[in-house]
């Protein structure tokens, strides 16, 4: 008879869970019920400049992500000063502040619970990237990934981010 309990849903994630510095991460994380935020344009854009401060990175590096309409991929290389929980945290509360300043509303934006995977030395960074931003076509949301506006990676060129995205908004550049 086993008598170990057995841990379900966010519990289950956290469960052996190692943070190690230097190390890259791809991390998804859902809105709280799946609800779709992120397609009201003033909570994505909100969403997306928070995304990208460096109070939320700090020693850390956000290498790629995308944002979906309920919720967040990224990649992420961990720094020495911090754990990808606290890194994650951080995330969580920073964009949750921004996007809920852009409703007009308080409350809890992300669920509690994100998704990790530490990325092996053979599996190829550059097809992780791929494919984490090409959730918006695999989704049915455009046709091409240059015709969706919220997503970025470091492996773009600065000229190639100016005609990457049509401009939507005036604050599209996010910073």
């Amino acid at each position: 008879m086993n008598d170990t309990p057995t841990l379900s849903g966010h519990c289950a994630l956290r469960l052996g869970r190692h943070s190690e510095p230097g190390r890259v991460y791809l991390v998804t994380t859902t809105a709280v019920g799946r609800h779709p935020w992120f397609t009201e344009p003033d909570a994505a854009f909100a969403c997306a400049r928070a995304s990208v401060s460096s109070e939320v990175w700090q020693d850390a590096r956000l290498l790629c992500w995308v944002l979906m309409p309920d919720h967040w991929h990224g990649i992420i290389e961990l720094g020495s000063d911090n754990t990808l929980d606290r890194v994650m945290n951080r995330f969580k509360s920073v964009t949750a502040n921004a996007v809920n300043r852009a409703l007009g509303r308080s409350g809890e934006v992300w669920a509690r619970a994100f998704h990790d995977h530490a990325l092996r030395v053979e599996e190829d960074l550059l097809a992780t990237a791929r494919y984490v931003v090409l959730n918006p076509v695999r989704a049915g949301l455009v046709t091409r990934v240059w015709d969706y506006s919220f997503w970025d990676a470091v492996w773009l060129e600065s000229k190639d981010r100016a005609l990457k995205r049509a401009p939507t908004n005036p604050d599209e550049r996010f910073g």
